[in-house]
């Protein structure tokens, strides 16, 4: 029908223009980030926390010009195992993610609240052995058990990809998906009390303008890992819930999960943001803001 092929068109340009943002943004902050990488301390879990970030993202950017092709051309010549392995992608990328931001985080407060001076592991081996466990269970579990169960219970024609709906359709997979919502919500909420708890602690014992402050502006840093879990990572899962209830009854939810998906892409950004916020010309900008703001 008219209506429906429009919707679907539209949906298209959403999606390539998502896709296309983040694949170019994510290259740029994978690459900057490399080279920044080089100067830090190999020891701390929070650069391997950082080098594990870089990887996996620069995996999912791999995987975008496969999807950009399809979205593009509406149709897939790679084949169905491969289809299954670039949508297994993004999901893995989402979860690791998120689990490296945690890492992240909790290393962060552990400094901050003087329980640990430094976290550091001893020796450059075991930084590799931690790496290589969590990627193991990433690409030797769970990879695989995407490739042959994902897209098991329907007939998929080789010519499209990234449509699985009927898998949802298993009580078993309704349940694994209510029980990762839960989990990511409740996790997202104490993550952002405790760092706004964390914020406001640091801006009342600083003195003065807490913008010159460079401890500030860590725990500033450590709010930009919250504020993508919420604005990338939080959407899916929101509209998962209504998603898994109503899939039947309107064709174009799928379309509409597909887009909040491709959002999680958008966290390759991060990079990015990263390195732009730790220049002195991005601090002294939001000063001269922050300054014209108060004058206003």
């Amino acid at each position: 029908m008219p209506g429906e092929t429009t919707n679907l068109d539209t949906a298209h340009y959403i999606l390539i223009t998502m896709y296309t943002v983040a694949f170019i943004g994510g290259t740029t902050g994978a690459i900057a980030m490399s080279f920044l990488l080089v100067k830090m301390n190999t020891l701390s879990v929070t650069t391997a926390a950082i080098v594990n970030l870089v990887v996996v993202h620069s995996l999912l950017l791999l995987t975008m010009p496969f999807r950009l092709y399809y979205y593009i051309s509406q149709k897939w010549i790679f084949g169905l195992a491969f289809c299954k392995a670039v949508s297994a992608m993004l999901h893995i990328h989402m979860y690791l993610t998120f689990l490296f931001y945690i890492i992240t985080l909790v290393i962060r407060w552990l400094i901050f609240f003087q329980l640990k001076d430094k976290v550091e592991f001893y020796r450059k081996l075991h930084a590799v052995a931690a790496s290589a466990a969590v990627w193991t269970v990433a690409i030797v579990i769970v990879l695989p058990l995407f490739i042959f169960r994902y897209g098991s219970t329907g007939q998929y024609e080789n010519t499209t990809c990234f449509q699985f709906q009927k898998e949802i359709e298993k009580e078993s997979v309704k349940a694994l998906n209510y029980v990762m919502i839960t989990a990511v919500a409740c996790i997202t909420c104490v993550l952002l009390g405790l760092q706004v708890f964390i914020i406001l602690k640091v801006v009342k014992k600083l003195s003065g303008s807490v913008w010159s402050h460079q401890e500030f502006w860590a725990q500033m840093k450590s709010l930009i890992f919250v504020c993508v879990i919420i604005i990338c990572f939080l959407p899916y899962h929101l509209f998962r819930i209504y998603y898994i209830v109503h899939m039947n009854d309107n064709k174009q939810l799928e379309n509409y999960n597909e887009i909040c998906l491709s959002i999680s892409a958008i966290s390759c950004l991060d990079l990015l943001s990263f390195v732009i916020s730790g220049t002195h010309f991005f601090k002294q900008k939001i000063i001269m803001l922050r300054d014209r703001l108060v004058c206003c």
